[in-house]
């Protein structure tokens, strides 16, 4: 597109936000994480006691969210998952020291196992206060914790590109994350019921495929000229573009219990993002199938690694190993070119042992769900 047509484009939608353009390929990490208390391994709502006492450059990367038992730590921009994640490591290491001198423990994993809605407070601040006044007591109810990864894309015609192939991948993303089978004390019998809990939101889920970024900018644009929302950041879509940081944002996926799985995860979509970015290795039959990918995220959902998704291609249901086998060899290059191949074995070991099945495992255990909670912060 031209300078002239990119001229008059609002500042929101000026891609990098001015700053230039960004790297291709590289990557941030977003994590949001619930602070509880030892002694009941209740939420504890101190978001506004923790920050203050986190340490400057730490709390550069640290903010409140919804929920005021609920923060988000965010790494840097990186050229390397090894970075991105010694960086996360870091960041988790001085959150935990914070927390353990407010008498508090953090822990990982998408939901709570036991919270209630009833012992939910939403956070103060101003972003805070716009989501509550646009989602009411939705805004109350249970916190969810994901994990989010940023991609950089340098042009945003091809971001739109990207965004779409990815739509494809995000089940897949979604079963090998699961990490929430408890809501309210109870065994959902779903691998994560982040998923269901968060579609209580607007502008969530799977968006559709954007022809163009013109055609995104006359979507977003007419939603925000409507005052729906103020800027593109409260589009909670399982992936969207972030035009003041040049990204990609994956965000399907479940917080991780450990900085392990959470590595394996983020260099899982930065390659993705380079291959559908070099190759366009998505079917473009599945791109534009959208109840196909609407029921394959509810099966991912559901079943975790267990999952078969739908093929529209061949009209079949794959097992997720089956479709994770295809994905891995096609992403082996590119791993190799990113300097990620060493992170990309951890995805095997989350279909063989992924979160879910260890929170149910441990949920099995004499100390049930506050035993759980306990090995959760543990490992935080």
């Amino acid at each position: 597109m031209g300078a002239s047509l990119s001229a008059e484009r609002p500042a929101w939608a000026q891609w990098g936000g001015g700053g230039g353009p960004a790297t291709a390929f590289t990557v941030g990490v977003e994590e949001e994480c619930m602070l509880v208390a030892p002694e009941s391994w209740n939420l504890a709502g101190a978001i506004d006691e923790v920050l203050p006492r986190l340490p400057a450059d730490v709390a550069a990367h640290a903010s409140a969210e919804t929920h005021a038992a609920a923060l988000e730590l965010a790494t840097g921009v990186h050229g390397t998952v090894d970075a991105a994640i010694e960086e996360l490591a870091d960041l988790r290491a001085a959150l935990r020291e914070t927390t353990e001198s407010c008498g508090l423990a953090a822990a990982a994993a998408g939901t709570h196992p036991f919270a209630v809605w009833r012992d939910v407070s939403v956070s103060t601040g101003a972003r805070q206060a716009l989501v509550y006044g646009s989602m009411r007591e939705l805004a109350r109810r249970e916190p969810t914790f994901a994990l989010h990864v940023h991609v950089g894309v340098p042009d945003p015609e091809d971001a739109v590109r990207v965004a779409n192939r990815l739509r494809v991948h995000l089940p897949v993303l979604l079963a090998l994350s699961a990490n929430s089978p408890f809501w309210q004390g109870r065994d959902t019998g779903l691998a994560s019921a982040r998923t269901p809990l968060f579609q209580a939101f607007p502008r969530v889920g799977i968006p559709r495929a954007f022809d163009s970024y013109e055609d995104w900018l006359q979507t977003v644009g007419l939603l925000i000229r409507c005052e729906a929302f103020p800027e593109p950041t409260f589009l909670w879509w399982d992936v969207r573009l972030q035009p003041a940081l040049g990204t990609v944002e994956v965000r399907i996926m479940d917080t991780q219990t450990t900085v392990e799985d959470s590595g394996a995860l983020v260099a899982l979509v930065q390659c993705l993002a380079r291959l559908e970015a070099l190759e366009g290795f998505a079917d473009p039959l599945a791109v534009r199938s959208d109840e196909v990918l609407a029921e394959n995220r509810f099966i991912a959902a559901r079943d975790g690694t267990t999952a078969a998704l739908i093929d529209p291609s061949v009209e079949m249901r794959i097992p997720l190993g089956e479709v994770v086998e295809r994905l891995l060899a096609a992403c082996r290059p590119h791993a190799e070119d990113l300097g990620c191949a060493d992170w990309m074995h951890g995805v095997e070991r989350l279909l063989a042992d992924p979160g879910a099945e260890r929170q149910l495992a441990l949920g099995r255990e004499p100390d049930r769900l506050p035993g759980l909670m306990a090995a959760l912060a543990g490992v935080y």
